[in-house]
């Protein structure tokens, strides 16, 4: 019988740039958090005299061929593990596709994580560092879904660590029916950025801020890497974080181009006379460079309330919670 795994989104609790890197891509720090949506995927596979990947989805948006990521984590896997395997991947899509919610990146890891529990007793093992390093040669946002929970990412996002678990909040996901071009966020961020430093108007803000801010808020413990609540901080780090009023950069550049998107942060906040504290958002902000938005809530009945906002401006949105690490791993 095939291996069927959820794989689950994430959101970024927000999210920072930093300068171009002599690889191309830009130093960035993050926070991601798994929450309580997924697509599902099924893994088959059996050791052969020759490799040959088949992959079906029910988008037709979605590769089906060496582009898409689950391919190329595959084809890399059985190449570290020295093995050869016929592995048919069928993926079942309920999250958006490019919407900023690492949909192609979870369905890599799920699909890793498959072909080892496929393929125990007849290849190796891997070790936790091949993984990630798997991980992080088929795209910066996979290795976050080799840990689940709250994850504090750094260099191009792919250096990650694992942050303490929180509980549940609940979530609101808004997933308009648009695209943003995240190579050309990263142009308008860098133009932006050009642009004040030639005029005088100061610099954008770095990515140091974040980074110390997430040091605040967990304390690093051990030679795990795993961090923990320091003393008199909120009992739920996740509000801490986000009661600091940390953002995600790419909003500066994003919503210029797509207004409707900083409307529906609006409409996901809730932040007007006529709807009182307890409704409104602890924080909202848009996921990766988007184009889905999400906002985080006290109780269930205000993200029912929010969703009411968010579809009342003809957005589909999604209620969900975060999802813990001890679930993320079930």
């Amino acid at each position: 019988m095939p291996i069927a795994l959820r794989s689950f989104a994430k959101i970024n609790l927000g999210l920072r740039i930093g300068p171009v890197r002599t690889d191309g891509f830009h130093e960035l720090a993050t926070v991601y958090q798994t929450i309580d949506l997924h697509d599902e995927v099924s893994v088959s596979a059996q050791v052969s005299s020759v490799t040959k990947i088949e992959i079906r989805c029910d988008d037709p948006r979605v590769p089906t061929d060496s582009r898409n990521t689950c391919w190329k984590i595959v084809a890399a896997a059985l190449d570290t593990m020295g093995a050869q395997a016929r592995v048919e991947i069928d993926i079942q899509k309920k999250l958006p596709v490019q919407g900023g919610l690492g949909a192609g990146s979870s369905n890599a890891a799920a699909a890793l994580v498959a072909l080892e529990r496929e393929l125990a007793g007849q290849a190796r093992e891997l070790s936790q560092t091949e993984r990630m390093t798997l991980a992080a040669q088929t795209g910066s946002d996979v290795p976050l879904f080799l840990l689940g929970g709250t994850v504090w990412g750094r260099g191009r996002g792919e250096q990650v660590t694992a942050l303490a678990d929180s509980r549940a909040v609940p979530c609101v996901v808004a997933v308009p029916d648009a695209a943003v071009s995240t190579p050309q966020a990263f142009r308008d961020w860098d133009a932006a950025c050009l642009n004040a430093a030639l005029t005088g108007a100061g610099e954008f803000a770095t990515l140091d801020k974040l980074n110390r801010t997430v040091a605040e808020v967990w304390r690093l413990g051990g030679a795990s890497g795993v961090f923990s609540l320091g003393e008199g901080l909120a009992e739920n780090p996740l509000l801490a974080l986000v009661q600091t009023g940390i953002e995600n950069d790419f909003e500066q550049v994003v919503f210029p181009r797509q207004p409707l998107l900083r409307d529906l942060k609006l409409a996901l906040a809730g932040s007007t006379p006529d709807i009182t504290q307890e409704n409104q958002a602890l924080y909202a902000a848009l996921s990766g460079s988007g184009a889905a938005l999400f906002g985080l809530y006290r109780s269930t009945d205000a993200a029912e309330l929010a969703a009411e906002r968010v579809r009342a401006r003809n957005c589909a949105a999604l209620v969900t919670n975060t999802l813990r690490r001890s679930e993320f791993k079930s």
